[in-house]
């Protein structure tokens, strides 16, 4: 991790038609809230060098995918695959990792994706952050579509995106702001982390 106060956040993320970029450039700006922290968007679709070099210099990686057919989309499959060399030097370890995703379902299995997510960045040996939002909209009838967590979702961000619905207008504000969350408890956890493993080092 860097010495300077600030966190690097990257954001790694795949999206089919542009909705899950909109939540992704939400989770990017909740980072940026965070005092002296940065974050960097890389489209996995696009296997560069520099998406490599960016995340292997990341304090925290948030990874994102669209849900398609309850799990993530085979380009995203096709990043996690590839950072197989990754794992084998143990690059990602101690790093912070979160995770969120979208789809035209309300449900549509987007845990499985999100649970596929935490999986990955466990082999890894990586810190999940959780969404740590209680559950809004059909959790009491006082609920709103404009909740924060409208959708019920714990172990990451969630967004619904109706599939006749350009990214224009979908994901909703709600689910951008839910989104935009995540972006800034990741990069909260991630600078406590820093200065906690700071302290260890000076005992």
């Amino acid at each position: 991790m860097h010495a300077e106060a600030g966190v690097t956040v990257a954001v790694a993320y795949h999206s089919g038609y542009g909705h899950t970029e909109r939540q992704a450039q939400a989770v990017a700006e909740g980072a940026r809230q965070a005092v002296g922290s940065t974050a960097v968007l890389y489209n996995v679709a696009e296997l560069s060098d520099e998406l490599w070099e960016g995340l292997a210099e990341a304090d925290a990686i948030i990874f994102g995918t669209p849900t398609y057919m309850g799990s993530q989309s085979s380009v995203f499959q096709a990043f996690a695959e590839a950072s197989g060399s990754v794992w084998a030097a143990q690059g990602w370890k101690d790093k912070v990792a979160a995770g969120f995703t979208n789809s035209a379902g309300v449900n549509g299995d987007k845990l499985n994706a999100l649970t596929s997510l935490s999986v990955l960045a466990a082999q890894h040996g990586m810190h999940w952050v959780s969404l740590g939002l209680p559950p809004g909209w059909l959790y009491s009838s006082a609920g709103s579509v404009e909740d924060l967590n409208r959708l019920g979702g714990f172990l990451g961000a969630m967004g619904q995106s109706p599939s006749d619905a350009g990214p224009d207008v979908a994901p909703s504000d709600a689910d951008l702001r839910t989104a935009e969350h995540l972006g800034r408890r990741v990069a909260e956890v991630t600078v406590q982390l820093r200065h906690g493993a700071a302290e260890l080092v000076q005992q």
